[in-house]
């Protein structure tokens, strides 16, 4: 786990005004909510769909970054796809005067700060996060995970122990230790970039070991994109393959939801 973090934080995170500017132009109610559980007060970004009939929860677990701008444009994004999504900020409380991640003041401090999370409050965060949008009038009382980078790691793990789920969805994400696989109960989709061996050589294991258990798992692998494509390919900057790997990747996601409302 800290080569992971480590590897992570070292990627440059670009500037995100082209996030902030997006979210800024959205349409869809968005709001920030306070959950207090197990003696925490737990931030999370809320996006609602434009629609008239209940739509199921979509948990979105974001970055080593924390709660960037980005997350919280992703999370939009899924709204406007007819999804009540939800984010939590698993940094709640880490910063000065019990802020998260903005107040941390940088991304030395935020991965140190996620370096330091225990497994035990991830764990309490998602779940605390998924039940009060499932509890939400607009909620169809189905949920779904998705997570990106350290997220894509965790969106895994959470398929290991919530019981419920109709997926999840592991963007470049670690696989959690074989013994844990077993757990699974819910269909487990990875999107994984060409270019991040680091990552994507560990999959064929993960197929092996899915695929051993009779675990529902389908990974693509996309050429010549690179780690964090799903960010990276909507910058104003985007390299042709990650911009590629971004369209295809949300086309089945987009495709996997649908189907089963």
């Amino acid at each position: 786990m800290l080569l992971v973090l480590a590897a992570c934080a070292a990627l440059p995170l670009a500037a995100q005004d082209w996030a902030k500017a997006r979210l800024e132009q959205s349409p869809r109610h968005r709001e920030m909510v306070t959950i207090n559980h197990d003696g925490r007060a737990l931030s999370a970004f809320v996006a609602y769909p434009e629609a008239s009939t209940k739509r199921p929860v979509v948990l979105v677990i974001h970055e080593i970054f924390g709660l960037s701008d980005w997350a919280q444009e992703v999370t939009d994004e899924l709204a406007a796809a007819g999804y009540v999504a939800i984010a939590p900020d698993l940094l709640s409380g880490a910063g000065p005067n019990g802020g998260g991640t903005e107040s941390l003041g940088g991304q030395t401090a935020v991965g140190r700060a996620i370096r330091d999370l225990k497994k035990e409050q991830i764990e309490s965060d998602l779940n605390a996060a998924a039940d009060w949008a499932l509890k939400q009038p607009a909620s169809s009382r189905k949920l779904y995970v998705v997570g990106f980078c350290w997220g894509g790691g965790q969106s895994f793990a959470y398929a290991t122990q919530r019981k419920g789920l109709s997926a999840a969805f592991v963007f470049y994400g670690s696989a959690p230790a074989a013994d844990d696989l077993a757990r699974i109960t819910a269909p487990v989709f990875g999107f994984y970039a060409g270019n991040d061996a680091r990552i994507s050589a560990t999959v064929p294991a993960t197929r092996a070991s899915m695929e051993k258990l009779h675990k529902p798992y389908q990974a693509v692998i996309y050429d010549g994109a690179g780690h964090g494509f799903m960010r990276a390919g909507e910058q104003p900057d985007a390299t042709p393959a990650n911009a590629q790997a971004r369209d295809a990747a949300w086309l089945k996601i987009k495709s996997v939801m649908s189907g089963s409302r």
